[in-house]
């Protein structure tokens, strides 16, 4: 066998009906004003959406939604994300989907804190100082970006797809 290191801090909540701790994990965590991000078909068809947000209501949790992240997340989106948080005071990001809706989230993350276009960070021109806690609930079960630093996100401007890593979006 080969040696190695392993690193993994993120915090991994598995097994049947888990999902029925997310607003307690969300609470404990720091979270008051949470974004539901999700990208609608899984989550919305499979009634896990409505079962995450009612879990929220009942533990006194607030939250906002923002749906429609597609494949190789769009910029776009993450602006729209940015806005809707900061206008609505979000201090949580929740990823309800997979490897996309939980990159959109990261993204978003990095940018509510920061003054700048969250793409500096993609682009490599700056590195966040800051950034909203994120978790993700699963509706698939290898996305990988859930116990990942990194995200991808693609900007519709030039159709560049950059990733960028930072331990301050690990899920």
């Amino acid at each position: 066998m080969k040696d190695f290191n392993y690193y993994a801090p993120t915090e991994v909540v598995f097994g049947r009906e888990s999902e029925e701790q997310v607003a307690k994990l969300v609470k404990r965590y720091g979270g008051h004003k949470v974004l539901v991000h999700y990208g609608g078909k899984s989550a919305e068809r499979s009634g896990l959406l409505d079962k995450v947000c009612g879990l929220l209501e009942s533990e006194g949790v607030d939250y906002v939604k923002l749906g429609g992240v597609v494949p190789n997340p769009r910029l776009s989106k993450v602006h729209e994300g940015i806005d809707l948080c900061r206008r609505e005071g979000v201090d949580f990001i929740l990823a309800v989907g997979g490897g996309s809706v939980i990159d959109s989230s990261k993204a978003i993350a990095y940018g509510v804190p920061y003054d700048g276009d969250v793409w500096d960070f993609y682009a490599y021109k700056n590195h966040p100082e800051s950034a909203l806690p994120v978790a993700a609930v699963l509706t698939i079960p290898a996305a990988g970006s859930e116990m990942s630093d990194s995200s991808v996100i693609t900007n519709e401007d030039s159709w560049i797809k950059h990733g960028y890593s930072n331990n301050l979006c690990r899920v």
